[in-house]
């Protein structure tokens, strides 16, 4: 499957965060509450498009998935975890329509990421995932990312991920 990521448009804020809520009730109904269970809001989509890097993967003008790709750190991403990077690119808040999951979204997403982040000339990619069983650890992990440490971030139990960006990668 492939997808194309586009940057996202005022027009799009709606509609990421209900795709946004979506996950976060799919989440809680699988796994119960925790921090997944915020439900987003048209205000936290606003806040991510005040960075750019905001994605949506639509189709038939319907957006089935999303996420950030950023230079800016996120705050609970320690540095210290990760490999030496002149121009890291964060991935965060990566969500696919939960009708859609296991369909091949999700890694088409991580493929255009590897474009985009060639493009931007970045050097490496940075993610953490939940250290829980609500977590995308194995995505990433079936997706070429490597775990490079955990941590506890208020309360929050993480995995950091990352995936160094070469020619051939």
């Amino acid at each position: 499957m492939q997808v194309a990521l586009e940057k996202a448009h005022a027009n799009d804020i709606a509609a990421i965060a209900l795709l946004r809520t979506a996950v976060a009730e799919r989440l809680t109904r699988d796994f119960g509450q925790g921090h997944w269970s915020q439900s987003g809001s048209e205000s936290s989509v606003i806040r991510d498009m005040a960075i750019p890097g905001l994605y949506v993967v639509r189709e038939g003008g319907h957006v089935v998935a999303t996420l950030r790709l950023a230079a800016k750190k996120p705050w609970a991403i320690d540095p210290a975890y990760f490999s030496s990077s002149k121009s890291p690119l964060y991935l965060t808040s990566m969500a696919v329509e939960p009708d859609r999951q296991r369909q091949g979204i999700g890694r088409a997403c991580m493929v255009d990421v590897l474009r985009i982040a060639r493009e931007r000339l970045a050097d490496a990619i940075r993610l953490d995932a939940y250290n829980t069983p609500a977590g995308a650890g194995g995505f990433y992990e079936k997706c070429g990312f490597r775990e490079v440490g955990r941590v506890v971030y208020r309360t929050t139990p993480l995995i950091y991920y990352e995936k160094l960006l070469s020619a051939d990668s």
